[in-house]
C-alpha cells in the first residue's frame, strides 16, 4: 500500500559533483536489479534517490517492497505531489489521493506487459510525465491473470469476480472480452487519473510478434478503439539491438540510418497535425533521419506536448518500457532541469546520479545483458547530451523585449541575462524598451533557427552581438569568438551558478502565474548556462564511465584513440570515484 506519510525536502547532503557516480555505475554493470532482491547497496542507491527527490519535492511512497505491484519497479515507487515550499510560492497542493491512486495502480497492471503499469516520474508545473510498458496480448494477459487467480485460491483482490475469468480460449481472443474490457478499463481509469492525456508509442511493429504470436498489443491498434479519446501518437524508434549498429561505429551515430524495410516494421509515423505543424521538421522523411537527427526531433516533440497543454500529461512507453523509454525519460529530465525547471536543487552529479539509479536502474534496464550483446543504448543517452545543448531544446519560453524607436533590435531574456552577468550590470540597456511574453503554444517551440555569436575584444567594456543566418535547427545558438565547438566545461558559468542562492532567485528565473496548472514564466536562464550544465553532466558521466564499464572499438585502428580519449577527458576534469556509492 501507499505510505501516510509525505516527505519533503531534508539537509543538504556535502557530497561532492559526481560523487558516488563511478560506483554506480560500476554496480550498475554488474548487478541486475529485481525487487525481490535487495542488497544493502540497494538499499543505499534507493536511499539516495529518495534524499535526491526530497530536496525540491513533497512526495508520497506507493511500497513494492517484494515486487508485488511489478518485480522490476521500485520498491518504494515516488510520487511527486508538489515543489517544497521554498520553490513554489503557489503552494500548489496536489489533488491525486495516494490511495486511490495505489487501487487503481493494482487494478490496471495486468494490462501492461510484464506488469509494468503507467507510472508517474516526472512532475512538470503540475502536469505528470509517465512511463509503461506497451499493452499485453491476449496470451500474456489470459496466462498471468489465470495463473493469479488460480494460486491466490480465486481471492485476488484486483479480480474478485468468478466472471473475470474466461470460459474458453475464444472469449479471450476476442477483442470484445470481458477481461480486455476490464483490465483496459482500468488502466484508462488511471491515465485520466493522473490526467494524461496524450500516449506517445516508441514500437516500430503494430503489435510485437515472437513465433508467430501476438505477445503485446499496443493502443494504436485496440479493436475496440477504447483509448480513442486520448492522443496517441505512433513515434517508431529503434530498438536496443539497433545500438550495436551504434557501438560498431565506434560511438558514431551521426550516419547510422534504421533499415525501415524489414519484414517485422510496420508502424508508420502518426502525429496530429495539431502537435506537428509548429515545429519546422519535414516529418515526411524521418525514415531518412539517421539516429541524431530521430532523437532530436522526438525530443522536441515531447518538449513541445508538456508546454502546448496547461493541464494534460504525457505518457511514453515502447515494448518492455525499459530500454527506449529510459532513454527519453531521462533526456527530458535532464533536458528541464538544465533549464531551471525542474530538480532546481540539484548539481550536476546529483541529477545524473538520480537519472542513472532511479529511471534506469531502479525500473529494470538490464545493462549486464545489454553491455554483454553490445547494445549500449544507456551510454548513447549520455553521450548524446552535446546533441541538445542549443536552445532549440529548452522549455523555457522565449520572452522579447521591443523598442518604439528601434523595432530591428529583438533581445530575448537570455540575452539580457548573459549580458548582465557578464558586466556584473543591470542596467547596460536602455530602459525604454518593454516586455512583451509569446504566450501562444507554438511561441514555445517555434524558433528562428538564428546563431547569435558573442564577440569581445579586449579594449570593450562591453559585449557585442552579431546575429548570424544558419541553415540547420541543430546548430548551437550561442556561440563565443575563439571558442571550439567541443570545449566540455565553462568554470566561469559554474562559478556563477555557485553564488548564493538569494543572487540566484534575484537573477535566475521569473514568477508568473498564480493558477498551478499553468505554464508559468519560464525561468530566465541563459543558453550558455543549459549548455554548461549539460556539459557537465556528460563530463561526469564520461569520466566515470571511462573507469568503470570504458568502450570498445569494433576496429583495432581506433580502439586506442577512444581509450586514449576517455582517459585525457577523465584527467582532464580530474573526477575520481569515492569509496561510497552515495
Amino acid at each position: 500500500m501507499a505510505t501516510q506519510n509525505t516527505f519533503t525536502g531534508g539537509p543538504r547532503s556535502s557530497y561532492k559533483k559526481g560523487d558516488g557516480i563511478t560506483e554506480l555505475i560500476d554496480y550498475f554493470s554488474k548487478h541486475q536489479y529485481r525487487a525481490k532482491e535487495v542488497s544493502s547497496t540497494v538499499e543505499l542507491i534507493e536511499t539516495r534517490c529518495l534524499e535526491l527527490f526530497g530536496k525540491d519535492y513533497k512526495f508520497s511512497l506507493i511500497q513494492n517492497q517484494n515486487g508485488e505491484l511489478c518485480g522490476h519497479y521500485p520498491r518504494r515507487i515516488v510520487f511527486l505531489e508538489y515543489e517544497s515550499k521554498e520553490h513554489d510560492k503557489e503552494g500548489f497542493e496536489s489533488t491525486v489521493q495516494v490511495g486511490k491512486l495505489q487501487d487503481l495502480v493494482q487494478r490496471s497492471k495486468m494490462a501492461r506487459c510484464r506488469g509494468r503499469f503507467v507510472c508517474p516520474v516526472i512532475l512538470y508545473f503540475g502536469k505528470h510525465i509517465c512511463r509503461s510498458a506497451t499493452l499485453a496480448g491476449w496470451g500474456e494477459l489470459y496466462g498471468r491473470t489465470s495463473y493469479n487467480y488460480i494460486f491466490s485460491g480465486g481471492l485476488d483482490d484486483a479480480w474478485t469476480d468468478s466472471d473475470d475469468i474466461p470460459s474458453d480460449d475464444f472469449a479471450v481472443r476476442n477483442g470484445d472480452s470481458q477481461l480486455f474490457d476490464k483490465v483496459r478499463g482500468y488502466d484508462i481509469k488511471l491515465l485520466r487519473y493522473l490526467s494524461i492525456h496524450y500516449i506517445c508509442d516508441l514500437m516500430v511493429e503494430k503489435k510485437k510478434v515472437k513465433f508467430g504470436l501476438n505477445v503485446t498489443s499496443s493502443e494504436k491498434v485496440d479493436k475496440a478503439q477504447r483509448y480513442a479519446d486520448f492522443t496517441l501518437l505512433s513515434i517508431p524508434y529503434p530498438g536496443c539491438e539497433f545500438f550495436k549498429a551504434y557501438k560498431d561505429r565506434d560511438y558514431m551515430a551521426e550516419g547510422l540510418v534504421f533499415n525501415w524495410n524489414q519484414d517485422y516494421v510496420d508502424a508508420p509515423l502518426n502525429i496530429p497535425p495539431l502537435l506537428s505543424k509548429n515545429l519546422r521538421i519535414d516529418w515526411g522523411g524521418y525514415q531518412s533521419w539517421d539516429l541524431v537527427q530521430q532523437t532530436q526531433n522526438y525530443l522536441k516533440l515531447l518538449i513541445h506536448i508538456i508546454n502546448s497543454d496547461e493541464q494534460s500529461g504525457l505518457l511514453v512507453h515502447c515494448i518492455s518500457g525499459w530500454d527506449r523509454t529510459p532513454l527519453f525519460i531521462s533526456l527530458l529530465r535532464l533536458s528541464l532541469w538544465a533549464d531551471g525547471l525542474i530538480h532546481v536543487s540539484l548539481d550536476a552529479g546529483e541529477i545524473l546520479y538520480l537519472t542513472i539509479a532511479y529511471d534506469w536502474f531502479f525500473f529494470g534496464h538490464m545493462l549486464v545483458d545489454r553491455l554483454s550483446k553490445g547494445e549500449e543504448i544507456f551510454f548513447f543517452c549520455f553521450n548524446f547530451l552535446k546533441h541538445i545543448i542549443s536552445e532549440e531544446f529548452s522549455a523555457v519560453k522565449k520572452e522579447r523585449r521591443k523598442s518604439s524607436h528601434c523595432r530591428d533590435t529583438d533581445f530575448t531574456v537570455e540575452d539580457i541575462c548573459l549580458l548582465r552577468r557578464r558586466d556584473g550590470s543591470s542596467t547596460s540597456l536602455s530602459s525604454g524598451y518593454s516586455w512583451i511574453t509569446e504566450d501562444s503554444p507554438a511561441a514555445t517551440n517555434n524558433f528562428t533557427y538564428e546563431t547569435v555569436e558573442l564577440m569581445s575584444t579586449a579594449p570593450q567594456p562591453h559585449a557585442a552581438w552579431r546575429r548570424i543566418q544558419t541553415s540547420s535547427p541543430q546548430t548551437v545558438v550561442w556561440n563565443k569568438a575563439h571558442q571550439t565547438e567541443d570545449r566540455l566545461l565553462y568554470p566561469g558559468m559554474t562559478d556563477a551558478r555557485s553564488s548564493s542562492s538569494s543572487s540566484n532567485q534575484s537573477d535566475g528565473f521569473l514568477r508568473a502565474g498564480s493558477s498551478p496548472l499553468a505554464v508559468p514564466k519560464r525561468r530566465c536562464t541563459p543558453v550558455l548556462d543549459r549548455q554548461a550544465k549539460l556539459e557537465e553532466v556528460r563530463a561526469i558521466f564520461l569520466s566515470a564511465y571511462s573507469m568503470t564499464v570504458g568502450l570498445t572499438s569494433a576496429s583495432p585502428s581506433s580502439s586506442g584513440a577512444i581509450s586514449g580519449i576517455l582517459e585525457q577527458f577523465a584527467r582532464g576534469v580530474g573526477l575520481r570515484g569515492s569509496n561510497s556509492i552515495v
